[in-house]
């Protein structure tokens, strides 16, 4: 029972912090939810794709949790709780960090900060490792075939989502400010030599 209320906690403060926000800016006039809005091609499709997975992650994972499936192993649900955790705190630190230049999917047509202090001198996407991390340690806390295939394909398109949508538009919009960036600052954590 106690790793069904640390999964669900886990889910409500993440949840909970990204409607948050979203909010938070749409009362500012700040569109955030830009998942394949006026992109065509692959693009639209790894969007598009992104945005129905992370629909269904959560919905996976509440089941999950409530049938209470899992893997008999103390230290794999240890584990999850302790990534799940972690997860939350790196995607708040995140999102408050970039302040209003925090969005769901790249903005074509507006221009915002580039944010490389703060735990973005840690990491250029730590909103995406924040949720690589709950996905995992809700896998682990509660494993099962549908949920791993559901977290695999998840923590795929977010992947795809940064190294086919976010970098290419990073590099158009700022340029050798952002080729600078990503010489001294690993994809997801670490800093470079």
């Amino acid at each position: 029972m106690i790793y069904q209320i640390i999964a669900v906690l886990i889910m409500l403060i993440f949840y909970g912090a990204y409607f948050i926000k979203l909010f938070h800016q749409r009362k500012q006039g700040i569109q955030t939810n830009l998942l394949g809005k006026g992109k065509t091609g692959f693009v639209k499709f790894i969007e598009i794709t992104l945005k129905i997975v992370t629909y269904l992650v959560p919905v996976v994972e509440v089941i999950s949790i409530f049938e209470n499936s899992y893997l008999d192993f103390i230290w794999m649900r240890v584990t999850g709780m302790v990534l799940g955790v972690l997860g939350v705190g790196v995607f708040i630190v995140s999102v408050i960090t970039m302040r209003d230049s925090w969005r769901a999917g790249v903005p074509k047509d507006e221009k915002t900060e580039l944010v490389t202090s703060g735990i973005y001198a840690y990491s250029r996407n730590p909103a995406f490792l924040g949720f690589d991390l709950i996905y995992f340690g809700e896998l682990l806390l509660f494993f099962n075939r549908y949920l791993f295939v559901i977290t695999l394909l998840a923590v795929i398109m977010l992947h795809l989502q940064i190294v086919n949508v976010e970098e290419d538009f990073l590099i158009a919009a700022f340029g050798d400010a952002y080729l600078e960036y990503r010489k001294k600052v690993s994809r997801y954590i670490g800093r470079k030599k």
